[in-house]
């Protein structure tokens, strides 16, 4: 059983390949949940992906909202991404070195919600590209400042509003991608929050249940089916991902996407929206 869409993954035998080519760029979009103390943009100074420029979620994002990396409106991520060199017409390649493709697969959320389809994440990212050994440099690349024209797609978010709406419509399956102790309300919920557990009417698929625990590459497409059916949901059916940040959420949206489902929409908000809020309901196992 083949992946409907494999263009939505490449291979590091591939960008090994290709990463010379003249229409491809490559974006480091390594990121740490604050509480790790780990310094993403330091450790791309120290070593990346030769010709890869910086992607930091929190800076490209609406910095007008406590809520962390919440998406920036379509003016603001054209011109910071026009900034390092990323426009139409690129062949963009994105990963991350955070431990399985959940900040990459944001990016690439992103630039589909901005209208920018030709993009792909690095199966296993910056920990694969070092076990193969492959080469990595520390000089700051020099981007041409390149032209970008959004054009975005609503079906690809929800608000908080919209999530409150669905739990009565039943329209949308939200599929939670936190650990199932975080989805049950056992476990610690790391963002600031006044409650604990899921939205109702949730279903819970924990993100890093669809990579191989070893390479971290997805899985191959029968196995992620299984995952999602073994989850409870119906693949013919709308789907919204959520999950602490809006990050990991991301990976369920991949999956999903490589299956051939091409307009899985992320709860922006997540739970460091709906566990703070005063007008939301939670559920504890």
């Amino acid at each position: 059983m083949p992946y409907v869409n494999p263009d939505a993954i490449v291979s590091t035998e591939w960008l090994a390949e290709h990463q010379k080519a003249p229409d491809v760029r490559i974006v480091d979009a390594s990121w740490y949940h604050p509480a790790t103390s780990r310094d993403a943009r330091q450790e791309y100074e120290r070593q990346h992906i030769p010709g890869a420029v910086f992607f930091d979620i929190d800076e490209i994002a609406n910095t007008d909202t406590a809520l962390p990396h919440m998406l920036p409106d379509a003016a603001k991520f054209a011109s910071k991404v026009r900034k390092i060199g990323l426009g139409n017409g690129n062949r963009i390649i994105v990963y991350d070195y955070s431990g399985g493709a959940a900040a990459a697969s944001r990016v690439w959320w992103m630039f589909r919600v901005f209208g920018h389809n030709d993009v792909a994440v690095l199966d296993g990212g910056m920990t694969k590209w070092l076990r193969e050994g492959r080469p990595t440099e520390d000089l700051p690349p020099m981007p041409r400042e390149r032209h970008f024209m959004p054009r975005v797609n609503q079906l690809l978010v929800r608000s908080k509003d919209q999530i409150k709406t669905n739990i009565a419509s039943r329209r949308d399956q939200v599929v939670d991608a936190r650990s199932a102790g975080r989805f049950s309300g056992r476990d610690k919920e790391p963002w600031p929050h006044r409650k604990v557990g899921h939205i109702p009417g949730s279903l819970n698929l924990p993100w890093n249940d669809l990579l191989d625990p070893h390479s971290k590459t997805f899985l191959p497409a029968e196995a992620l089916a299984e995952r999602f059916a073994k989850a409870g949901i119906e693949l013919g059916k709308p789907v919204v991902a959520t999950c602490g940040s809006g990050v990991t959420a991301c990976v369920l949206a991949l999956g999903l996407y490589l299956l051939g489902h091409e307009e899985t929409a992320i709860y922006d908000g997540s739970w460091a929206e709906w566990g703070l809020a005063d007008d939301t309901v939670a559920i504890a196992d």
